[in-house]
């Protein structure tokens, strides 16, 4: 049995609020008495893409689980190379994959650089299509980015969306080995369905969203502070069934 953690929108910052509440959900993770397959983390790891945002992210996120993260809206390229990842300085896409025992993540970069809704680039969808293609048919692939690709009937969320997901459509028409869509963005636990395929979104860590029944139409606050972070657990059993659940965790 696979299983994987997936939390987003973590939004450090210099506050102690953001920090003691992804403090909290690592935590939790580590003490675990399983080791997980992975940890994933779908973008907003930060809040402004500051140099120091991101040190302060990369001790956190220090696991025994193998962790994998994507750039969001709130992030910056660069500065998520070079002090998130300690990579070489580019702002090219941000695209990650990780071989499992049994199963495939592709993380990708759906950030489109000075603006909050998402794109998947040529350049990241000619990567992901090279991932599945070497993957064998029987070991599914789990595809990470940060917007998603289909609406989740939340006007706020839907205006800044993954835009332009005709094509990855077209992709995952190709290609029966991919799984499921795993995001962040909403800041709400969410289900819907992509190409056939379930589209999978994680809560978020530092707020959660206020869905359009909850408040009044011109209320200016989008998201609840006082409930607690959350994350997800996707499962793959030995007959490649994937389920999902989500977890609270206390600050």
């Amino acid at each position: 049995m696979i299983v994987i953690a997936h939390l987003s929108d973590t939004h450090i910052d210099s506050e102690p609020r953001s920090i003691e509440r992804t403090r909290a959900v690592v935590r939790y993770l580590e003490d675990l008495p399983y080791d997980l397959d992975a940890v994933l983390v779908t973008g907003d790891i930060t809040d402004h893409g500051l140099p120091t945002e991101y040190e302060q992210a990369r001790r956190l996120f220090s696991s025994r689980h193998p962790v994998m993260l994507c750039p969001g809206n709130h992030d910056r390229r660069d500065t998520f190379r070079t002090h998130l990842l300690e990579q070489a300085a580019s702002t090219t896409p941000v695209n990650q994959v990780h071989r499992g025992d049994g199963v495939v993540i592709a993380m990708c970069d759906s950030s489109v650089p000075g603006k909050d809704e998402g794109f998947v680039s040529d350049e990241t969808l000619t990567w992901l299509e090279d991932v599945l293609a070497e993957t064998p048919e029987s070991t599914p692939v789990l595809v990470g980015f940060h917007h998603p690709p289909a609406r989740l009937h939340v006007p706020f969320i839907d205006g800044i969306r993954q835009f332009g997901a005709g094509r990855l459509h077209a992709l995952a028409d190709r290609h029966a080995n991919l799984a499921a869509f795993l995001c962040g963005h909403a800041h709400t636990a969410a289900v819907t369905a992509f190409a056939g395929r379930p589209v999978l979104v994680a809560p978020g860590v530092v707020s959660t969203l206020r869905l359009p029944w909850e408040h009044r139409a011109h209320a200016q606050d989008h998201v609840h502070l006082d409930h607690p972070p959350a994350l997800a657990f996707h499962i793959i059993d030995e007959t490649g069934q994937l389920t999902t659940h989500f977890r609270h965790v206390r600050v």
